[in-house]
């Protein structure tokens, strides 16, 4: 492919990226003038910039399965910085982020004023989140987090960390499961992984250089929170993700007392 192509490619992100900068700025001033922002207004904002920022990405999307009708604790696999976007595009969402994001430029900012919950890896303040999460959810706004806690080259699945799938249950709400994975020629896409120290521009330059690849977002059966412990609920989760990425289930293990805490 042509450089002059993969620079207009790239140059389309950019604008992207300038129009959610522009939207941000708009819910700061709002912010600094005391107007009220409405968490579900951050998230229309947010899913309509994640849709104009997933159709400047080189991908061919299919959805298989219904979206939820009503408001439920997504969780999903990890495979790069583009789950955010197209699962963003799906439906008005928050998601849980490591802390790290929120200091990040345009990044950080941007992810912070579409309305995300941050949480600081072995700092002790799962307890804190936890109630953060069961608010947001208590008051009808999705959420998304992935219990993997790290990005995986798609080949594979980490174990889901449940501690805070615990904000579901004091919510009263159900898991909504997901599986995203990138296809290239029908194999397992060796370029959309965002893994290890790779950069951002890096990435980019790797995914625009090439023809575009195919991505599969399946949303399956969602699972019932009442009356579960949460790491019942992780491994029911990662059961499902995992069928549904790999076909066969791997053998039953003992489900963990304690579980590690989410990233």
């Amino acid at each position: 492919m042509s450089r002059l192509r993969v620079y207009a490619r790239i140059a389309r992100v950019l604008l992207v990226v300038t129009l959610g900068l522009c939207m941000a700025s708009i819910f700061g001033l709002f912010e600094r003038l005391g107007i009220a922002n409405s968490m579900v207004r951050r998230q229309r904002w947010s899913r309509f910039f994640m849709a104009r920022l997933s159709n400047a990405l080189p991908f061919s999307v299919t959805v298989h399965g219904q979206l939820p009708q009503r408001p439920m604790l997504w969780v999903s696999n990890h495979v790069s910085w583009t789950d955010i976007p197209l699962l963003g595009m799906l439906t008005p969402l928050s998601f849980l982020s490591k802390a790290e994001v929120r200091t990040w430029p345009v990044a950080g900012w941007l992810a912070a004023k579409a309305g995300s919950l941050f949480i600081r890896r072995g700092s002790g303040d799962s307890q804190l989140i936890r109630k953060q999460m069961s608010r947001h959810l208590e008051q009808d706004h999705p959420l998304l987090m992935f219990p993997e806690g790290t990005t995986t080259d798609g080949r594979s699945l980490r174990t889901f960390h449940g501690r805070l799938l615990s904000a579901a249950i004091d919510a009263d709400v159900a898991l909504q499961p997901v599986a995203i994975r990138y296809l290239r020629n029908g194999e397992p896409d060796s370029l959309a992984p965002f893994i290890g120290d790779d950069d951002l521009l890096s990435h980019l330059m790797r995914l625009f250089a090439n023809d575009r690849g195919d991505v599969h977002i399946h949303l399956l059966q969602p699972i019932a929170c009442h009356g579960q412990e949460r790491a019942a609920l992780a491994f029911q989760a990662q059961q499902a993700v995992h069928k549904a990425l790999f076909g066969a289930v791997p053998e039953k293990q003992p489900v963990p007392m304690r579980p590690a805490i989410a990233a």
